[in-house]
């Protein structure tokens, strides 16, 4: 499985805590920065699509 480079959210302050993103086709990875297992979260581009759409609406929502 080829990985991109991680990518920092652009929504990371100066803090510790800040989610980095990696995609290939077939997967998308995500870690924290500040998490010291380095534990690697991974699903599919379509799910990260789905998550990311439902948190658009219900942010433009409330």
């Amino acid at each position: 499985m080829h990985q991109h480079p991680w990518q920092r959210s652009s929504y990371c302050g100066q803090g510790e805590s800040c989610l980095h993103v990696a995609a290939s086709n077939s997967t998308v990875s995500l870690t924290e920065s500040s998490d010291p297992t380095g534990a690697i979260l991974r699903t599919t581009p379509a799910a990260w699509a789905a998550l990311v759409r439902t948190l658009k609406e219900n942010r433009a929502h409330g």
